[in-house]
């Protein structure tokens, strides 16, 4: 059985509306991907996969212009029978090398 479902860009407010499976469980809408998450497109066969990307106003679903910015749709996940909690995607920060810093002395 499908069912429309609505969801809000979280970006701006947009509305998309898109036909799905009903058995799908929403876990969350997201203005970043999750980690770990393997998303497809709106018109791409995203049964099997852990989301939807949605770019805000680039599908026919979208009820206005959209901000253009991407969005995900979440579905719950089990691991070994588990619930995978989500986590957001990490940003890689690369950490200077070489000697520790040096510190001021003291008094002088």
């Amino acid at each position: 059985m499908t069912v429309s479902v609505r969801y809000y860009c979280p970006r701006c407010g947009t509305v998309v509306a898109i036909e799905r499976d009903a058995y799908l469980a929403d876990k969350s809408v997201t203005p970043y991907p999750l980690e770990g998450w393997e998303y497809a497109g709106p018109e791409e066969e995203f049964e099997s996969a852990d989301g939807v990307r949605f770019v805000c106003g680039e599908f026919e679903g979208f009820e206005g212009d959209g901000c253009g910015e991407p969005f995900y749709l979440n579905f719950v996940r089990f691991e070994d029978g588990e619930e995978v909690e989500p986590a957001p995607a990490g940003e890689l920060v690369e950490i200077a090398a070489g000697d520790r810093p040096s510190w001021p002395g003291g008094p002088g």
